[in-house]
């Protein structure tokens, strides 16, 4: 059932050509790292639209560039499993909308966020502080080196710091699944017992949640996490009012 025993090459169109944007990109961060001390990250990667390294092109980029392998790993291995299910079922036209739509969402949500602290650490700083920050603060991380005021250090960290990584579609492909499939068992990992997919959903929500609001300050974008959970469901709820069915 939905191509599982055949492969890599025998996922449908979106979900491997999807995969292999991801793989190729990571090497090609990897490459032009080593290779002339570029780092396509910095590039790609989505900045504050405040920061004077955003471009919009960023917001559709980012999606496709990761930290590193096992952030690449992590994120295709549930594209695999779960994506090649609702591509199978939705076609690849609906399939390719809602993953860019959940990873699109999931950029707003994100840089919504940032722009709330943004906003209060420019009400906190004086102009002078801001300028500094705004002059120096590239250069002074470039040399590895922060403000020691914290706020300062805050601001400087949150204008040159780029979100990459399509875990934000992901999250949407996980909340579609457990919405279409919400009996289906799933065994976990850690620990090893059985779940039903809508438990499995919830539970990740609610910890991302949990983490959005105690974490705000992680180098994990918990925001975009929900974000794309959000977009998912408002599209699935679109669909099923203007459509006979979800398919």
């Amino acid at each position: 059932m939905y191509g599982y025993g055949r492969g890599f090459f025998g996922l449908p169109v979106v979900v491997k050509n999807i995969i292999m944007i991801n793989i190729l990109m990571l090497l090609a961060y990897y490459a032009a790292s080593s290779v002339f001390g570029i780092d396509l990250n910095s590039i790609l990667g989505l900045y504050f639209p405040g920061s004077d390294q955003f471009k919009p092109l960023q917001i559709v980029t980012h999606m496709f560039m990761h930290a590193n392998f096992w952030h690449l790993f992590f994120n295709m291995y549930a594209l695999y499993i779960f994506g090649q299910v609702l591509e199978n079922v939705w076609g690849p036209k609906r399939f390719f909308i809602y993953y860019m739509i959940c990873g699109l969402g999931a950029a707003f949500v994100h840089e919504s966020v940032i722009f709330i602290q943004y906003h209060n650490l420019m009400n906190i700083l004086n102009p002078d502080q801001i300028q500094l920050v705004l002059d120096e603060g590239t250069k002074y991380l470039n040399q590895g080196k922060v403000f020691n005021d914290q706020s300062m250090q805050d601001l400087q960290i949150l204008l040159n710091t780029p979100t990459v990584g399509a875990s934000g579609a992901i999250f949407g492909v996980l909340l579609a699944f457990g919405v279409l499939f919400p009996n289906t068992q799933l065994m976990l990992l850690f620990p090893p017992i059985p779940i039903k997919a809508k438990y499995f959903v919830l539970a990740y929500g609610a910890i991302e949640l949990y983490l959005a609001f105690t974490q705000p300050g992680s180098n994990i974008a918990h925001a975009a996490h929900l974000g794309g959970m959000l977009f998912g469901y408002i599209m699935i709820r679109y669909w099923r009012k203007t459509t006979k069915t979800l398919y």
